[in-house]
């Protein structure tokens, strides 16, 4: 092993990560890893200011372009994707924003499915789509999808959700059988259950946020940032060969 050998294996210098919803949650904490990390940001966000974020990853030394298009738009998303790649090289794709609508299989109206697999699930093969075909072409690129401990178990009162994440799992799988001959990876971080806005109602429900606690193996639910390390691992030189693999992150919630 050679003097350097850690930062040329984990470091991501001279490459630019395009990360889905990064203004809050788990899209921030891998935004701000993979700019320590080295690498230059391109924030995607659906509504909101990005500039908060955006500073933070300035002040890290590291470049940050905001683009505002929302996700559910899907032609929006098409054509702000072209735009993108027509100007720079995306090396890193993060698709990690994502919505959920709680409420009983039954009662679940088409609007609110569609919208979930919407944003959860066609926009995600767009932006891999169009972002994966220049790194076809370079024969390197790292995508990094989110899926979900919904990915492996139905949960409850999420059906779409659950759909939407199991779909993730399939495509990554499916994308990395094609594209792994060309030199890109296409992986996918499955999360436990974390603090942020889309478990919001689950944390404000005392018995409920204590049942799934006392599941947990390690004692506690996760935090934006435990998620980041796997984020960036999946994108650097040392996840080179790991191709079709969803990494869940979920505190032992899947060995139990």
């Amino acid at each position: 092993m050679t003097a350097g050998w850690l930062q040329q294996r984990f470091g991501l210098a001279g490459r630019t990560a395009l990360v889905t919803g990064p203004r809050t949650g788990i899209g921030r904490a891998a935004a701000l890893a993979l700019a320590e990390a080295g690498a230059d940001l391109v924030l995607w966000g659906g509504s909101g200011s990005l500039e908060e974020v955006a500073s933070e990853v300035r002040e890290l030394g590291r470049e940050a372009t905001c683009v505002l298009t929302d996700l559910a738009q899907l032609d929006a998303v098409r054509s702000c994707a072209a735009a993108l790649i027509a100007e720079r090289e995306i090396d890193i794709l993060v698709n990690n924003a994502g919505i959920i609508r709680r409420g009983p299989a039954a009662d679940t109206s088409w609007e609110g499915w569609r919208a979930v697999l919407g944003v959860n699930l066609d926009a995600v093969f767009l932006l891999c789509q169009a972002l994966g075909g220049p790194m076809l072409q370079r024969g390197s690129g790292k995508i990094i999808n989110l899926a979900s401990l919904l990915s492996f178990q139905g949960g409850v009162g999420v059906p779409s959700y659950a759909a939407s994440k199991h779909a993730i799992a399939g495509l990554t799988r499916a994308l990395a059988n094609e594209w792994a001959p060309a030199g890109v990876n296409v992986n996918a971080v499955a999360p436990g259950y974390v603090a942020t806005d889309n478990t919001a109602a689950l944390h404000q429900d005392a018995a409920r946020e204590a049942a799934i606690r006392e599941r947990i193996p390690a004692g506690r639910w996760a935090e934006p940032d435990d998620l980041a390390g796997a984020i960036v691992f999946l994108a650097s030189p040392a996840a080179d060969y790991v191709h079709g693999h969803v990494l869940t992150v979920d505190g032992g919630w899947m060995a139990r």
